[in-house]
């Protein structure tokens, strides 16, 4: 990746805007303005009910504020003061919309502790807004969201450049770190970034275009927001649905097409599934014919994936709750494999530990064979390693009781990731990712 990558194309070089939902997830340092610039998209795209913007506007007067305009910071710290009286917030989703696209924004706390937080936001996210104050550059914090974005495969990231107004060399700073996130790039696979240097408390750059930036050309962090493509993966990747529930016959009923009712309920992970399509299940390779897709309670011809749906096939197979119902061809289960894990807890994993792995709807244990490799935020360097810590992005090898039907992540987000869970209390452990590699 070069510097060119990164630095703003004009508008009308862009794709056309779509009206398609796009997910988006936030991330930054603490006191990097994020809630600030969250309340700003939501005021200035005119997603604020007033009643909310007067409650903020006479908050921000009890609170001695001298702005212009309310205190946007306001429209997400109740948040925070939750958080702040102990209670376990993990992920905060807000909606909004323009006249061309719907939102929605997963907010997740800036913490170094709550980093946990950012791998469920990202997850599922199209686009990663990272957030960096101008005045601090880019910092550790910074470097571990991006390498969390990257590892994740989220398909587009986003700098937000934030306190532009408050350095005294706007334009030396916003190229300073335009060369350090070239650094980031190269260093942890990232290819599609983007920078976009911004005001968040006087709203510079992030709906309207600002004066004060005469040096840069680009578009605001909204006009680009309007123009990535959201993620296809799902849609476009193979067949794929875990069993959550057989349905058996219920005998007795007083519908008598439930007497002989047999069907296979689950959320379909990825791609879309047709009646007359040939579906298999991983554990066994055995094969069948979809006859009926029922979505609650219709019979349709057709879904696909984000949908939960009931099967049934032409055949009566033995399959049960964690089976892998698979369109083409299945999955093969392994008892082994190497992943990076996004370690997630206080708690160290040391070579030997006993865990339980959790991939799709089966849940089974599991042990750590060996620590590989961590990668070091901070010197964006991949050095050897014996335990993992909390934050720590390591490469680990597993062995499983069972087999699972694992994926590389590469192929398919759904397929290829999965939990690690404590097995004597329940708690998250870390999240992993198959096949993935730490880069150098």
């Amino acid at each position: 990746m070069t510097t060119a990558d990164i630095l703003p194309g004009r508008l009308e070089d862009r794709p056309a805007r779509t009206s398609t939902l796009l997910r988006l997830a936030t991330a930054g340092s603490v006191d990097d303005g994020k809630s600030t610039l969250i309340g700003r998209l939501l005021h200035d795209t005119k997603s604020v009910l007033a009643d909310q913007l007067a409650s903020v506007e006479a908050a921000s007067r009890k609170r001695g504020w001298k702005g212009e305009l309310a205190d946007l910071a306001l429209l997400t710290d109740g948040l925070r003061a939750e958080r702040e009286q102990g209670i376990t917030i993990d992920v905060a989703y807000r909606y909004f919309a323009t006249a061309d696209r719907s939102y929605v924004l997963a907010d997740t706390p800036g913490h170094v502790q709550y980093t946990r937080n950012t791998v469920t936001g990202a997850s599922t996210a199209d686009v990663v807004v990272v957030l960096v104050d101008a005045r601090n550059g880019v910092v550790e914090q910074t470097r571990r969201h991006l390498a969390i974005a990257a590892l994740l495969r989220v398909p587009h990231v986003v700098v937000a450049l934030n306190k532009i107004d408050l350095v005294e060399q706007p334009e030396a700073v916003h190229a300073q770190v335009l060369r350090d996130l070239e650094a980031v790039g190269e260093a942890t696979g990232l290819r599609d970034l983007h920078v976009v240097p911004v005001s968040a408390l006087l709203g510079d750059n992030v709906v309207t275009p600002s004066e004060r930036t005469p040096w840069y050309s680009g578009p605001t962090l909204l006009e680009l927001l309007e123009t990535l493509e959201p993620s296809e993966d799902l849609l476009e990747g193979p067949f794929r649905m875990p069993v959550q529930l057989v349905i058996r016959p219920q005998q007795g009923a007083v519908d008598p097409l439930l007497v002989d009712y047999r069907g296979y309920a689950g959320m379909i992970a990825s791609g879309a599934v047709s009646v007359g399509d040939e579906v298999s299940v991983a554990s066994s390779g055995m094969r069948s014919t979809v006859v009926g897709i029922d979505r609650a309670g219709t019979s349709v011809d057709r879904a696909e994936a984000g949908l939960s749906v009931t099967l049934r096939l032409a055949d009566e197979l033995d399959i049960s709750r964690g089976d892998l119902l698979a369109g083409g061809d299945a999955p093969r289960e392994t008892d082994q494999s190497s992943a990076v894990l996004c370690w997630l807890s206080p708690q160290a994993l040391r070579p030997g530990a006993r865990l339980l792995v959790k991939h799709g709807t089966r849940t089974v244990q599991a042990r750590a064979l060996g620590i590989r490799e961590r990668l070091d935020v901070s010197s964006l360097t991949v050095e050897p390693a014996e335990i993992a810590e909390l934050n720590d992005l390591v490469q680990v090898d597993l062995a499983f009781a069972q087999p699972l039907p694992l994926e590389p992540y590469g192929l398919t987000r759904e397929g290829g990731s999965f939990i690690v869970i404590d097995p004597h209390d329940g708690t998250t452990l870390a999240a992993g990712m198959v096949g993935a590699e730490l880069r150098a």
